[in-house]
């Protein structure tokens, strides 16, 4: 069945609220998901858990969710005002059947989204989100009066959530205590609000913080790009702060803003966790076919391999699982340590970055000017009503010299740059993101690759 205006991906939907995403929809796939999930589990009895991030529209569609999975038979684990990395969690904490979390991440505020998270605390593999869809689209059976599933509420999710960031082994929490860092936080509004302070006070850390309102009013577009800290940088500078963090709506992307008051850019959230991480733990790491070649000089440099995944924390979760790697993310400050969970996580992010400065003894300006420096491009053009393989082709025809990666869109690269074109799976765009040594070699990358998709339109 189509779905007008709606992103239907492998693990959820969103769109505009009022306009694509309605009560009646979010009812629909929050009654598939629920059936879906507690039929996989022994005896057809088992719990979702339910959560929501702090957008305007998070409270209505939550009590359309709940009652939908109640009618379907499921018992619900109401976490509230939550966060994905934390409802991620509770899944695995109680052994659920499933999770479903009611955030659009970081799109902007008219935007609200269902994603759908499997019993390991993933998000919905591709073969799961089609039988998911496949068995909704044949008709959900209702619950009988006396079947309607029961409501519990899990007030200690949150608290959790940051026991078990502590709790990392290799984490000197003691040692970072002592420190007394001081942290400039911007939550934009979002549920980051309700956790990072946590983190920050059990941190031993001295904190000023803009945005902590969980109202889901954004003062600024939420994504946390370096375009959008100005403020935040501004509050670095202006109390002396060791470092800037930003999270997202759902708290599991990380920006960090340098003592400089300087924003560096989301890829070095994870290259600088990376860092940290591979002098404890072996493995490679993993990340998508989009993240900065930093990384790679990162792991490089610790002597250990990268390996691309499509874009997409489920892709990536499973290639880390598979590959066992030591860490692994995405380059828009997901970090996903499997030792924790298969998730992207802000705030166990902003620990590994606290540790590593703790144990580097240097200013994070410093340690990043030691990185090599690359320029990356991001542009995005509307989807055309057409099929993007001509694209494709014409691309390899006019860069016949580039290593061609297909498992995303197309990814094409040389010893030092690289460009990846690429349907959104958030937004009704075509992706085209270019990195070299220089921006002006980065924007040419960009200019020529956006040729064939223009010529579509």
């Amino acid at each position: 069945m189509a779905y007008e205006g709606l992103m239907v991906s492998v693990s959820g939907v969103r769109g505009r609220v009022g306009e694509a995403l309605s009560p009646e929809i979010v009812a629909r796939f929050a009654q598939g998901f629920g059936a879906w999930a507690v039929a996989q589990q022994p005896g057809g009895e088992g719990a979702v858990v339910l959560g929501r991030d702090s957008r305007v529209s998070g409270p209505m569609f939550h009590r359309v969710a709940m009652s939908a999975l109640q009618a379907v038979g499921a018992r619900v684990i109401d976490l509230g005002l939550t966060t994905t990395p934390s409802i991620q969690l509770a899944v695995e904490h109680h052994h659920a059947a499933g999770g479903l979390m009611l955030s659009a991440s970081h799109n902007p505020i008219e935007w609200n989204a269902l994603k759908m998270i499997g019993p390991s605390g993933l998000f919905l593999e591709a073969h799961e989100g089609a039988a998911m869809r496949a068995a909704m689209e044949k008709g959900v059976k209702l619950a009988t009066w006396d079947r309607l599933g029961a409501v519990d509420t899990d007030d200690g999710a949150l608290a959790r959530h940051v026991d078990m960031v502590l709790a990392l082994p290799f984490l000197d929490v003691e040692g970072i205590r002592r420190r007394r860092f001081k942290v400039a936080f911007d939550a934009c509004h979002g549920a980051g609000g309700a956790i990072m302070p946590l983190l920050f006070e059990r941190l031993g850390c001295e904190v000023t913080a803009i945005g902590l309102e969980a109202d889901g009013r954004f003062p600024r577009p939420p994504e946390p790009v370096a375009e959008n800290l100005r403020d935040l940088e501004a509050l670095v500078k202006r109390s002396g702060a060791d470092v800037g963090f930003a999270t997202d709506p759902d708290v599991d992307r990380l920006a960090l803003v340098s003592d400089a008051g300087r924003a560096i850019g989301e890829d070095f959230t994870l290259a600088l966790a990376a860092r940290l991480v591979l002098r404890h733990r072996e493995g490679p790491v993993v990340t998508n076919l989009s993240t900065s070649r930093v990384v790679e000089d990162v792991a490089t440099a610790a002597g250990r391999k990268v390996i691309l995944a499509p874009v997409g924390e489920v892709n990536v979760a499973v290639k880390m699982r598979e590959a066992k790697a030591a860490v692994g993310g995405e380059g828009n400050g997901g970090v996903i340590l499997p030792e924790m969970h298969l998730g992207r996580d802000a705030p166990l992010g902003a620990a590994l970055v606290l540790q590593l400065l703790h144990e580097e003894s240097r200013k994070l300006s410093e340690i990043v000017a030691e990185l090599p420096r690359y320029f990356i491009v991001k542009d995005k053009l509307d989807r055309p009503n057409a099929s993007l393989d001509s694209v494709y082709q014409a691309l390899r025809g006019a860069f016949p010299d580039a290593q061609a990666d297909t498992q995303d869109g197309l990814r094409l690269s040389w010893a030092d740059r690289w460009v990846h074109v690429r349907p959104s799976g958030t937004e009704p765009i075509v992706r085209v993101i270019a990195e070299a040594p220089t921006a002006e070699q980065a924007r040419e990358l960009v200019r020529r690759s956006r040729t064939p998709l223009e010529a579509l339109r």
